[in-house]
């Protein structure tokens, strides 16, 4: 059985009446939803091992700009998570150190660490390979290389002894190694609590009616096909466009890592936590509203055409899973917001 047939047998059975409850009833919604989704654990992998040193020059490196060429750069450029931001710039691509913008959108940084692997194609293994990239990345953050980073670094008294803190012990803890370590730790810090995991450890009224109705439509559609688990995605591959082409066909996706012919137009499934605050979607930015790309996503990967009523409550229950402590940017649209980086 192919990818096709699965993904239409699977809507099939959701659509047939498997899942025909009234939102009105939070216990079995609850319990539905339970089967293929969990709340956000309390920490991420690897956070165990992290030291209050190694957070702080984490997070100030994360904000550092002379980590690019021209001193106008930090990771939180593309990745904004200061002010309540979602973890990005909420642009279509990002403009780098000297006005280029690269390919794709910026991913949002927040609850990365939980995914199972970085950027849209999985080229990183984790945070920390993650961290390495933008700042040698020529459209990016444009440093020639890793001993300039160092330099830069090892020229400012107060990283050394910040570094000396972080990795003690060590001879020469000023390392790219150990720079990319200490943004890794940082970003393992933030982590979001929304109102659908209330929801989903016991607290009725943390959704509202209409959201419940958004939840009971977003997994009698079948979008848990794709997004499930702790982060609702984030946690495998697929390609765009399994039942009808996206429009898009200049960037073949995870293909360029794999090599594999199986891999064109794969992408990581992005996670719908903070999903209403961190548009333009998909990997091109190319939707500005979260129901457009809601729209969307249903017909090439589901087949299935929504219709208005059904699109707006489940743009209502994607905006329950917004972190509480964050807000979508006053420049986006109702239900749209920022996403970045390839």
């Amino acid at each position: 059985m192919n990818t096709r047939q699965l993904i239409l047998g699977a809507t099939v059975l959701l659509a047939s009446g498997t899942l025909s409850l009234r939102a009105a009833e939070p216990a079995e919604l609850r319990k539905k939803a339970l089967e293929v989704v969990a709340p956000i654990p309390e920490r991420m992998p690897g956070a165990e091992k992290d030291t209050p040193a190694q957070i702080a020059l984490g997070k100030r490196l994360f904000f550092e700009k002379k980590l690019s060429q021209n001193g106008t750069q930090s990771c939180n450029s593309c990745h904004a998570v200061d002010k309540g931001r979602g973890g990005v710039d909420n642009q279509p691509t990002s403009p780098g150190a000297f006005g280029k913008r690269g390919g794709r959108n910026s991913p949002t940084v927040l609850n990365a660490g939980f995914h199972t692997a970085q950027f849209w194609d999985g080229r990183a293994e984790d945070l920390a390979a993650q961290a390495k990239g933008p700042i040698l990345n020529p459209i990016e953050m444009a440093m020639p290389d890793q001993n300039e980073v160092l330099a830069r670094l090892g020229a400012d008294k107060r990283y050394v002894r910040d570094f000396a803190k972080a990795f003690p012990g060590e001879a020469k803890p000023v390392t790219y190694d150990n720079l990319a370590k200490a943004i890794a730790a940082f970003e393992r810090t933030l982590i979001t609590r929304d109102r659908f995991d209330d929801f989903l450890k016991g607290q009725d009224v943390a959704l509202t009616e209409l959201e419940r109705k958004g939840l009971h439509e977003f997994l009698s559609v079948g979008c848990t096909t794709c997004h499930n688990g702790p982060l609702v995605g984030g946690n495998g591959f697929r390609k765009i466009g399994i039942l009808e082409p996206y429009s898009n066909a200049t960037d073949k996706g995870r293909i360029e890592v794999t090599k594999d012919e199986a891999d064109e137009f794969v992408f990581k499934v992005p996670s719908l936590r903070n999903i209403a605050l961190t548009g333009p979607y998909f990997h091109d930015g190319k939707h500005a509203e979260l129901a457009s790309a809601v729209r969307e996503m249903a017909q090439l990967q589901l087949g299935q055409k929504l219709s208005d009523d059904q699109v707006k409550v489940i743009v209502a229950f994607l905006n329950a899973m917004s972190d509480k402590g964050r807000k979508a940017p006053k420049t986006a649209s109702s239900g749209a917001a920022g996403a970045g980086q390839p």
